[in-house]
């Protein structure tokens, strides 16, 4: 049962309960949410729920009707993200997991590492001890292979999972792998799973080749009942009567599971197909069906490996896929998740003189400064990029008040929209980007515009009589609002503003339009998804911060901008000076500049060259051609 405790609780209140409910044979979680707190009660005993519900410190009692408890939505609403060393399985992200099968040699795991990390993924994965059908077949290197697996993830900054097959190998293991993964033919291995669950590491669980739905989170419930709730859902196929394929991929159990399940979802299509040239179509599938995540094999020289050669990605295939997923993720709302970097904050802040950013502690997630209220685009924007559990959001009124909040070490970072794929730039932050010299670009994002009808809680369709958004907002689901044509459109000066003026109204004949995020942070309740006229909607966004900030490591975009003197072709001489050096002209944009009648400031987004020389080359040269040229920023295309 999950038990809601009163906001008020005393500490004696609270000790009592969990007495009372463990001296009854439960189990207690105890979960602190940003509005409530929860116990969640799991055991064999039962116990009439009006027993605890008149209990000091009780506000509610909700059962559990599904077989598997702490596992399921019931038990925690929330998306679990699930962390293993740096990185952040979940929330919004896709995280691209590789490595070769079988750990080999130091060589070919490192070759093997480095391809897996230049390409995008964020953790590395290889076999040490490898449960084969047959008795002859390769079983892994054992904890010198652990040792190669290791030395390569800490050469690359990439934690690092390995299966374990048997609990006696749970100590040594530990000292080795940042996450256990349970294969999946010891999914049901019960014993194997109370073991690893007491390490209280994070854990990936594959589902076995025969096993249901709700054999697989019974699984992920023995890990979770007995001490770790860092589980990651691994899809990797079942066997069917096909032949075509190693598994059939159960494509379908992503969405399912995650409707069932708070825990994070990944895929492993290398299992799932057995063939190399699968992968890559497959693996997109499970990212569009919702997957979290992929884990997938690749090798330095597939043709030459020990174990599933025939289903390993060479490197340049691995790329290409990250690649995909990259260009895939802006359509489903997600972000493809890198590898973490350090924060280094302005000046104050903790960085190289060891100090601590105003409003932040030394351990703290980096505040992020973006306009608008709780629940804006901006704030999934910077969830997206940072991730959810990465940092701290700091709503701003205006787009000036992010600018000076970076500006004075109130934030680490500031989060602002550039430019919208239907609506064009947003002129006032490129203006503000001229104007704050100390203030750099060092990231960007995107997110695709979903706009959602929302009500108070209860309230219907059928209820509404006047509906709440930023102009823009009631423009861009203008068809939608025709089919209600009764309704009256009021402009607002917030998406998620307006969310938060009908909860206070609470009057179920008020809705608004703005995201789905937005009614979760105020509560409020989704009446229709998805109703913008134009789907294809994307806002761009900029991640700024001091210039003593370093540049991103690897920067494949620049912004720059300048003026040209008044004569003929000058323009034209400037992007000469690009073309003949083969930099790629993104996009250019002009600004009038503030008390100059009729002269301009060019903005240009470049396609960054891999030598940092021929960029740097182009500059020296654009600057005998043009005035007031200034690097707006150095730093990694989303």
């Amino acid at each position: 049962m999950v038990i809601v405790l009163n906001q008020h609780i005393s500490p004696d209140q609270k000790r009592f309960l969990r007495d009372f409910l463990q001296g009854r044979g439960y189990q207690i979680r105890e979960i602190t949410g940003e509005e409530e707190t929860i116990f969640g009660a799991v055991g064999p005993s039962t116990l009439d729920v009006r027993e605890v519900e008149v209990l000091p410190g009780v506000q509610r009692v909700v059962p559990l009707t599904k077989p598997f408890k702490l596992v399921s939505r019931e038990f925690k609403p929330e998306d679990t993200v699930v962390s293993v060393g740096p990185v952040r399985i979940g929330a919004g992200r896709v995280s691209l997991i590789a490595g070769p099968c079988a750990v080999e040699s130091e060589d070919q795991m490192m070759r093997a590492g480095e391809a897996a990390a230049d390409a995008g993924a964020v953790m590395l994965r290889g076999g040490a001890f490898k449960p084969r059908t047959s008795p002859y077949a390769f079983q892994g290197l054992g904890e010198r292979g652990l040792e190669i697996l290791k030395k390569a993830g800490e050469s690359l900054g990439l934690p690092v999972v390995s299966e374990v097959v048997s609990a006696e190998h749970l100590t040594m293991m530990r000292g080795y792998v940042d996450c256990f993964q349970i294969g999946a033919r010891n999914m049901q291995n019960f014993e194997l799973l109370k073991s690893v669950g007491g390490m209280g590491m994070p854990v990936i669980l594959k589902r076995g080749a025969a096993a249901r739905i709700e054999e697989w989170l019974m699984a992920a419930e023995y890990l979770m009942a007995h001490g770790t709730d860092q589980i990651i859902l691994c899809e990797r196929g079942i066997r069917t009567f096909e032949t075509y394929t190693r598994n059939s991929l159960d494509i379908s159990s992503i969405p399912v599971v995650k409707k069932l399940s708070h825990l994070p979802v990944i895929v492993d299509p290398s299992h799932a197909t057995g063939i190399r040239d699968k992968v890559l179509p497959v693996a997109l599938g499970a990212v569009a069906a919702g997957a979290d995540g992929l884990i997938v094999e690749i090798h330095p020289n597939p043709e030459e490996a020990l174990s599933d050669g025939a289903q390993s990605l060479y490197p340049e295939q691995f790329e290409k896929l990250s690649g995909d997923i990259q260009a895939l993720c802006p359509v489903l709302g997600k972000e493809l998740n890198r590898r973490p970097k350090v924060v280094v904050a302005s000046p104050g802040a903790a960085g190289a003189s060891g100090g601590t950013a105003p409003g932040s502690s030394e351990n703290s997630v980096p505040r992020v400064a973006f306009q608008g209220e709780r629940g804006a685009y901006s704030e999934m924007a910077l969830g997206r990029f940072f991730g959810f559990d990465s940092a701290q959001p700091v709503p701003c009124k205006h787009f000036e008040d992010v600018f000076q909040a970076v500006l004075k070490g109130e934030v680490q970072r500031g989060l602002l929209p550039i430019e919208n794929a239907l609506t064009g730039s947003i002129h006032e932050n490129y203006d503000l980007l001229l104007q704050y010299r100390d203030i750099k670009i060092i990231g960007e994002t995107k997110i695709r515009i979903q706009h959602s009808l929302i009500g108070v809680p209860g309230s219907t369709l059928e209820d509404i009589k006047r509906v709440y958004s930023h102009p823009q907002g009631l423009l861009q689901c203008e068809r939608y609002l025709n089919t209600w044509p009764s309704w009256a459109r009021i402009p607002h000066y917030d998406t998620a503003g307006s969310v938060s003026m009908i909860m206070k109204e609470g009057s179920k004949q008020s809705a608004a339009i703005a995201n789905s995020l937005a009614a979760a942070i105020y509560g409020a309740q989704v009446l229709k998804e998805g109703i913008e006229t134009n789907p294809v909607n994307y806002t761009r966004f900029v991640i700024i911060a001091r210039n003593e900030v370093p540049d991103s490591p690897s920067p494949t975009k620049a912004s720059i901008v300048f003026s040209t003197p008044d004569r003929p072709g000058a323009l034209l001489e400037a992007m000469k000076v690009l073309s003949d050096r083969k930099v790629n002209l993104q996009k250019i944009e002009s600004r009038p500049i503030h008390g100059k009648p009729w002269t301009y400031m060019f903005y240009l987004d470049l396609s960054r060259p891999q030598d940092p020389g021929v960029f740097q080359d182009a500059l020296t040269e654009l600057g005998n051609h043009t005035e007031d040229l200034r690097v707006l920023g150095r730093y990694v295309q989303a």
